[in-house]
């Protein structure tokens, strides 16, 4: 067992009790009245991908663009979620669509996290001012710090056509994803 896989099951076994306990709580957030639904403009945003490189929203003007928003880096269902999209990177690209993360985590984490994970798209981090980005897309944990665990698919012109916030806990898989963008493909071929 390689020091990596021991550190992981250590950072499990120590915060994953609290990660669930403090994630998972039963309290009900009024996050579907607050989260941007379809139809809006989404917001514009410029966060960091590495230290010294920014992405905005205009830099994928004029393709689909899944927009992932997910509370922790190596968190277990971040993990798994992140990964998952990772696998699916090739079908995202058959659909023409860019993919995108964000979290209040910082750019170095981000860097260590995507490597140890082997992510194939970029990881933004909302770090500075804390959730600024996540507050203009209606998903920010204002209580814990953190973002929700929600997912937005723009269209080409920078609108909001699909979005789902997922509980906290629960990885909310691809499939709503796929099927907005295949949704959003036959529009465009259609007209």
């Amino acid at each position: 067992m390689s020091l990596v896989d021991l550190s992981e099951q250590f950072i499990v076994k120590l915060f994953f009790p609290l990660y669930k306990e403090r994630f998972d709580s039963s309290r009900k957030l009024e996050v579907d009245m607050t989260a941007l639904k379809a139809g809006t403009l989404a917001p514009s945003f410029q966060l960091l991908a590495t230290p010294d490189q920014r992405l905005s929203l205009s830099d994928f003007k004029g393709r689909p663009l899944v927009l992932i928003f997910y509370p922790a880096d190596w968190s277990p269902v971040c993990s798994d979620q992140l990964s998952l999209y990772n696998e699916l990177i090739h079908d995202f690209k058959n659909l023409n669509a860019d993919l995108v993360a964000i979290s209040v985590d910082g750019v170095w984490c981000h860097l260590a996290f995507a490597e140890e994970r082997k992510l194939h798209f970029s990881l933004l981090s909302d770090f500075e001012p804390k959730g600024e980005t996540a507050k203009a897309y209606g998903v920010f944990r204002e209580a814990d710090g953190t973002t929700e665990r929600a997912l937005f698919v723009i269209d080409e012109e920078g609108k909001i056509s699909w979005s789902y916030v997922s509980p906290i806990g629960i990885n909310p898989g691809a499939d709503g994803i796929l099927e907005a963008l295949e949704a959003l493909q036959k529009k465009s071929k259609a007209s």
